[in-house]
């Protein structure tokens, strides 16, 4: 089996735009995010998700210890770090992460980027 690295594209124009760079920086910084909100009310079965600006992702400890090492060295507002598990079929699976931020993110954040590779086998 060869293992090939190749570059994904995220579709960031798909995000909401309070979350976007966020993503964009844990991302180029190697976290596999899967789900991300700005924040914001739910009223009537329409809105957000989440109350505040939110990123989750999957991985080991180290990963999240290093996704908050990533946010923390660009200067994003890293309001709460969390392990999480999900019930499905009653039963918890997991655990994930889960990282929230005290304020939405600007349309532009400067600082440094890392490359994003993902892995393909062939």
């Amino acid at each position: 089996m060869t293992v090939v690295w190749e570059t994904i594209e995220i579709p960031y124009d798909e995000l909401d735009e309070g979350i976007r760079e966020y993503v964009r920086i844990l991302s180029e910084g190697g976290i596999e995010t899967y789900e991300s909100c700005e924040g914001g009310p739910w009223k009537n079965g329409k809105g957000h998700a989440f109350p505040e600006p939110t990123i989750r992702f999957s991985g080991t400890y180290a990963t999240g210890f290093r996704a908050l090492s990533i946010a923390l060295y660009h200067g994003l507002p890293v309001d709460a770090l969390r392990r999480f598990w999900n019930i499905v079929d009653g039963e918890p699976v997991g655990p994930d992460w889960e990282m929230t931020f005290a304020e939405k993110a600007p349309k532009k954040f400067s600082g440094r980027t890392y490359p994003y590779y993902s892995r393909k086998e062939e």
